[in-house]
């Protein structure tokens, strides 16, 4: 847990501070407050960092949330508050948020939740997973994931493209060098 490490100073003090500022209380609100909507068990949603690690920190309710977000995905949810143990939870849910469409770049380490090292990740894990809940028959968080919009060319459509010299690629009308010297010319 985060009370077994000693207290951080100098360099890692001044990076923990920058990590702590990024978090975000309405967004944390925003999730806890999601997840009891899914879930639908009572929980304190304040979302200042002490109570949302408070609340997530073993990974039952997240083990919770994946269960009833596609029912049977997290065979045993351990109840017990052995570190291993709650520690294995949270990598069920991230395996399983992984597995759900949830971005690798989005999700946490298991330690950024268990030893309170970056709770801003957790969040943006969660509202990662809260996009995807209309995909699971649930209530979504954050905006609309957008709809892949596949485009179909012709061959002919395809040859018409290649003979068009964008103006992207600029104009080579009036570009010379004429007149470019560097440095000291040269004396005779």
């Amino acid at each position: 847990m985060a009370n077994n490490r000693a207290a951080k100073s100098g360099f890692a003090a001044e990076a923990q501070r920058k990590i702590n500022s990024k978090y975000n209380e309405e967004h944390a609100t925003e999730c806890l407050e999601w997840i009891k909507a899914i879930i639908g068990e009572p929980s304190n949603t304040s979302g200042d960092m002490d109570n949302f690690y408070a609340v997530l920190n073993d990974g039952v309710l997240l083990c919770r949330l994946i269960n009833t977000m596609k029912p049977g995905s997290i065979k045993k949810i351990n109840e017990s508050k052995m570190a291993f143990k709650c520690m294995e939870n949270i990598n069920n849910f991230l395996e399983n948020a992984r597995s759900m469409g949830v971005p690798a770049q989005e999700t946490f380490q298991t330690v950024d939740l268990w030893e309170k090292q970056n709770l801003n990740s957790v969040v943006i894990c969660l509202q990662s997973l809260g996009r995807k809940g209309a995909q699971y028959g649930q209530p979504s968080i954050g905006p609309k994931e957008a709809d892949k919009n596949v485009r179909n060319f012709s061959e002919e459509q395809m040859r018409a493209g290649q003979g068009v010299i964008s103006l992207q690629y600029g104009s080579n009308k009036g570009a010379n060098q004429s007149g470019i010297n560097f440095g000291n010319t040269r004396h005779m």
